[in-house]
């Protein structure tokens, strides 16, 4: 059941921005979800004919595109930092930030794209990508080695914050680990690990996690590819399957 809308820019008169529009699809979608999203309600909220949000977005799936494109647009990158590990290490901390200030976009940053060639996608959307290219190349990676460093990063990233932001306690007011996740439901015959962890499942706790992830990608990619500026090795000879 959805919220009242109390939200109203406007009297119905006057211009109305690209950018009003999408802050208030954004903030439907983060008080009800993205399937509270529709153009009647936008309008309504807005306090305009449905006809002129048409004007801003010709349906809910360009609203969508725009909406992860604002959320994007506010993951800061910065190109010139020296430190390309510890500038990696920030923008991890800060799309981690922008995942639990706003949990129902973190579907269509994470899957939208998917269903869309790169180039066609927002450009906003792509600004975080380019961006992370530039600070590498700047480091003196190649550029299909930066893309691969990229690559693993956001994948680990947007593993990481799915895993933070899925419901984890089925009973928050139990003492026990194994009753307040609902791990006592598994056949212990079957599960005897997975329950075994219970106290460590029950501690989750996401910054730390993210750091520790972060250690382990960071340390990988620094030592599994060549330091910035070298030649990469040749790739060994691939044997044929007996």
């Amino acid at each position: 059941m959805t919220t009242p809308d109390v939200r109203r820019a406007g009297n119905g008169s006057g211009k109305i921005t690209r950018e009003a529009v999408l802050a208030a699809a954004l903030e439907i979608i983060d008080r009800d979800g993205a399937d509270a999203l529709s153009m009647r309600r936008l309008a309504r909220v807005l306090d305009r004919d449905p006809m002129i949000i048409y004007r801003h977005a010709p349906g809910k799936a360009a609203l969508l595109d725009g909406v992860a494109e604002t959320v994007l647009g506010q993951l800061q990158v910065d190109c010139a930092d020296p430190d390309w590990a510890g500038q990696l290490r920030e923008v991890a901390r800060r799309y981690r930030a922008l995942a639990l200030a706003h949990p129902h976009v973190v579907p269509l940053i994470v899957t939208r794209p998917l269903a869309t060639p790169l180039g066609l996608r927002p450009a906003g959307t792509l600004r975080p990508l380019e961006d992370i290219l530039a600070l590498l190349t700047r480091a003196g990676f190649s550029g299909p080695d930066a893309l691969h460093i990229y690559r693993a990063l956001f994948g680990f990233i947007h593993g990481h914050v799915l895993d933070e932001l899925q419901e984890l306690v089925e009973n928050p007011d139990e003492t026990d680990d194994l009753l307040r996740l609902g791990l006592h439901r598994l056949p212990i015959g079957e599960f005897p690990l997975l329950r075994g962890l219970a106290p460590v499942l029950g501690g989750y706790k996401g910054a730390a996690e993210l750091e520790r992830g972060l250690d382990i990608l960071l340390t990988g990619l620094t030592t599994t590819l060549p330091p910035p500026g070298a030649t990469r090795p040749p790739a060994p000879a691939q044997h044929p399957a007996s």
